[in-house]
């Protein structure tokens, strides 16, 4: 058995990691040393507890990292860039998971061996399962989502919120319950039903495009799960962990609403997007200009300075490879080439910096939204490949639209404008997007990743 000093002295070191770890990730230039750096705390935190406690046999311990490392470098190698918001949203669930089965096991191994159980032990235990079920079975239904097993649009159903709120009131009467009377443990698995339901009915009613947000939100639940395990299991580095998961989830789930210009209650509650509106005629009527990728290939070879400007869309093409060629195509030809990336651009936050990043292109070209719109005036072109409603400028003009007040990427002012898109369908929002039709913007309709590389194919012709 390992001193207690000594133990809480790597607990430190662990949690000191962690925090220089997270504060590393903020950049991309070191998010990579951030990262390694917050997997050696997480590394010393697991040797130690193990040295500590010894609370199985190293065989079993050692089986189940060979399976779960086997595991997880099955996914790493075959999960698609693209396939990396569900990836996230999985992860997040399985924590949740893992943490309510903890709890879970802790109070019956309590309640078997006749342990006196403190009040915090027990309330933690039912913090725990209750926000471990939750985060479960939500992260499910939005990795489902993502993936199209479920329907990408919200789904309510007449008195859903009030449903809602009847679940999670059984789920704390459980909890109490629990609390007063630990020696009948199968409520627990009361609660857990009840918090489960409650889970996938509170993701069911979101999006796929509010799905940013929500997996924020569901990284901070699987922290904040983690914490309430920490103190059942009296475990000080996983209340610091579970606790700094649960705030930076938090922080990033209000920049990713900011982004949006919607508050949070709105993109739980408010089933954005549930009715769409496709009513394009006043909109696109005879002022849609299409174009070939022979024309864009000779706007491009002219230019000066060209923005691309990623979405969803890219991703759906897998394009980031092609995207990347023919940013070396136009610098070799002296253009200067720069991405605008819109922070909710994608499925998951960070989605766009991710894939253009695994196509090795450099981080410093990569412009945030702030820094990208200053600029836009001077661009001679600026490429939209695949998103809609991030750079649609309705949010600048109709107080009445859905995304009113959104903050936009202004491709809209560059000098002109192409749109890589499959057809003129709406985004999220459901609206029409007037840039498809403004005086300076030229649609090329199809495949992103088959435009990209046709454009190319005509710039190395000139």
């Amino acid at each position: 058995m390992t001193s207690h000093w000594f133990v809480n002295l790597v607990y430190l070191v662990s949690a000191v990691f962690f925090i220089f770890g997270l504060k590393m990730l903020a950049h991309p230039k070191t998010a990579v040393r951030g990262n390694f750096l917050s997997a050696l705390g997480m590394l010393l935190a697991i040797i130690i507890t193990l040295l500590d406690r010894r609370i199985i046999s190293f065989e079993v311990i050692i089986a189940g990292l060979i399976v779960g490392a086997g595991i997880g470098a099955f996914l790493a190698l075959k999960v698609p860039m693209t396939g990396m918001p569900q990836m996230v949203g999985l992860l997040n669930g399985f924590g949740g998971g893992a943490s309510l089965l903890v709890a879970g096991a802790a109070l019956f191994e309590a309640s078997y061996l006749s342990e006196v159980m403190t009040n915090q032990f027990l309330i933690a235990t039912v913090a725990s399962g209750i926000i471990g079920s939750v985060t479960f079975w939500g992260s499910m239904v939005a990795a489902s989502k993502l993936q199209g097993w479920i329907e990408e649009k919200p789904i309510l159903f007449k008195g859903h919120h009030i449903v809602n709120i009847i679940l999670l009131t059984l789920a704390l009467i459980s909890g109490i319950w629990l609390i007063l009377h630990p020696s009948i443990t199968w409520f627990y698995w009361i609660l857990v039903i009840f918090a489960s339901i409650l889970g996938v009915l509170l993701v069911t009613p979101i999006g796929g495009a509010d799905m940013p947000v929500v997996i924020c939100l569901l990284n901070s639940y699987s922290g904040l799960a983690a914490a309430a395990t920490g103190f059942v299991l009296n475990n000080n580095v996983l209340i610091i962990s579970g606790s700094l998961v649960g705030a930076s989830g938090i922080i990033l789930t209000n920049l990713m609403c900011k982004a949006m210009n919607r508050s949070l209650t709105n993109v739980l509650f408010g089933g954005f997007g549930a009715e769409v509106v496709t009513k394009t005629d006043d909109i696109y009527a005879g002022r849609v200009k299409s174009t070939a990728p022979e024309e864009v290939a000779i706007l491009l070879n002219s230019a000066k300075r060209v923005v691309i400007v990623p979405g969803y869309g890219m991703a759906v093409a897998q394009a980031q490879h092609a995207v990347r060629d023919l940013t070396n195509q136009l610098e070799s030809k002296g253009v200067e080439v720069e991405f605008g990336i819109h922070p909710v651009a994608g499925r998951m936050p960070g989605h766009m910096n991710v894939l253009l990043a695994e196509a090795d292109i450099s981080y410093d070209k990569l412009k945030e939204m702030d820094e990208i719109n200053p600029t836009m005036v001077q661009t001679d072109v600026a490429i939209v490949l695949g998103a809609n409603d991030v750079v649609n400028p309705v949010a600048r003009t109709d107080p009445k639209s859905p995304i009113a007040g959104m903050p936009i990427i202004d491709v809209d002012k560059a000098k002109t404008v192409i749109v890589i898109k499959r057809s003129l369908s709406p985004g999220f929002a459901g609206i029409p997007n007037p840039l498809f039709a403004a005086d300076n913007t030229l649609m090329l309709f199809g495949d992103g990743k088959k435009m990209i590389i046709e454009i190319i194919s005509a710039l190395k012709e000139m």
